[in-house]
């Protein structure tokens, strides 16, 4: 068991909670009709920006709100029971910004990348998921910099995202293979969206697939270089950050889930013995998710914790006992409320649909495992 100092606040900002209280309807409604008509969650994109969610987790000196991590989760694990899909692609955005402000509060680096955030309010699209360790892609080498050509799927809110936080595996002739991440404008020359976000779920994250198609990356772009294909410890502090984010919305879900089924099992007259027994049921998957996630907070101390080998793998196993317990939530609560929850018009059915999503973020369940056993038997 991974020890950790619990240095948490428990309460979380009420103010911005709250405020996600009040726009929950607006949020919803919106979410229910980019769900059916297959769209980005624009105008909820929008709301949150111009309200400050954006920008709210950088810090007060680089002017942000400085909205610790802890109260980050807990704001779209509140978002995440209004419109499951603004929820997750807003955490795409905020886990790009954690990992730069740890990297602030650690090493002194990213100051000037944080206030651009701040300044321009700018949306940041990741594909690190689908790269893991190898990246694909190709890179040649040009005067002060390289032309990369690369298709890079899963790219949530890539449909209004002003920069491209991605990688590229690169043969360096003195060095090897090596993976050389950097950020380039959406807007740049050779970059195109494909309109192919066509789903079973999570239908309005905007998660087109991203085409860079010989665009020009400047040298000063690149952030960092690794091993193609080798673990990098700084992947620790990734992942840390990163989890704790994504796997909110998932949690959100759970608890709407649980809502809806209780609300509409004790508007029944009567009820079947089993009705009981499955809400019990589902309530042990319920906790058992909320436990776990609290934990991987905990851990990440609100971004005081070191990079050590064994907190990525402490990360992404939570991550998959936390995907598995919010999907049978959903499983159970569509189950304990019968064919109803089967119906488009009954919110269940969505709800299904989006909590499919979450068994493909990293690291899959068997990768995941796979991946822990071969860190134990080091």
């Amino acid at each position: 068991m991974y020890s950790h100092e619990n240095k948490v606040n428990e309460t979380p900002s009420n103010q911005w909670l709250d405020l996600i209280d009040q726009l929950g309807h607006q949020l919803s409604a919106n979410g229910i009709a980019h769900d059916q008509a297959e769209t980005f969650v624009a105008d909820n994109y929008q709301l949150l920006k111009k309200q400050g969610y954006l920008t709210a987790m950088i810090p007060k000196e680089l002017g942000g709100a400085g909205v610790s991590f802890t109260d980050m989760c807990a704001i779209l694990v509140k978002i995440g029971q209004y419109c499951p899909s603004t929820a997750l692609a807003l955490s795409m955005h905020q886990h790009l910004l954690a990992a730069n402000i740890w990297k602030y509060k650690h090493q002194g680096t990213g100051e000037e990348f944080l206030r651009e955030v701040v300044d321009k309010n700018l949306v940041l699209v990741s594909t690190g998921a689908r790269d893991w360790l190898s990246s694909n892609g190709t890179m040649i080498k040009a005067d002060n910099g390289y032309w990369v050509s690369a298709t890079k799927q899963f790219a949530s809110q890539s449909a209004i995202g002003d920069l491209l936080v991605t990688s590229i595996p690169y043969n360096d002739p003195e060095e090897g293979w090596q993976v050389l991440h950097f950020t380039v404008s959406m807007k740049s020359e050779g970059l195109k969206l494909m309109d192919d976000w066509q789903t079973l779920g999570m239908r309005g994250t905007g998660s087109q697939t991203v085409i860079l198609d010989n665009v020009f990356i400047s040298e000063d772009s690149i952030v960092m270089k690794r091993a193609k294909g080798e673990f990098p410890l700084f992947w620790n502090v990734v992942l840390t950050v990163a989890l704790p984010l994504i796997m909110a919305p998932y949690v959100g879900i759970a608890k709407k889930a649980m809502k809806i089924t209780l609300e509409k099992s004790k508007a029944k007259q009567t009820r079947p013995v089993d009705t009981t027994f499955l809400l019990g049921e589902t309530y042990n998957s319920l906790t058992l998710a909320q436990v776990l996630h609290k934990d991987m907070i905990e851990i990440a101390n609100n971004l005081a914790f070191q990079a050590d080998e064994r907190i990525g793998v402490e990360m992404l196993t939570r991550k998959t006992l936390i995907a598995n317990a919010c999907t049978e939530v959903v499983n159970k609560a569509m189950e304990t409320v019968g064919g109803q929850s089967f119906y488009r018009i009954f919110e269940l059915e969505r709800l299904l649909r989006d909590m499919q999503a979450v068994g493909f973020h990293t690291l899959p369940e068997k990768k995941q495992q796979y991946f822990t056993g071969e860190f134990l038997l080091k």
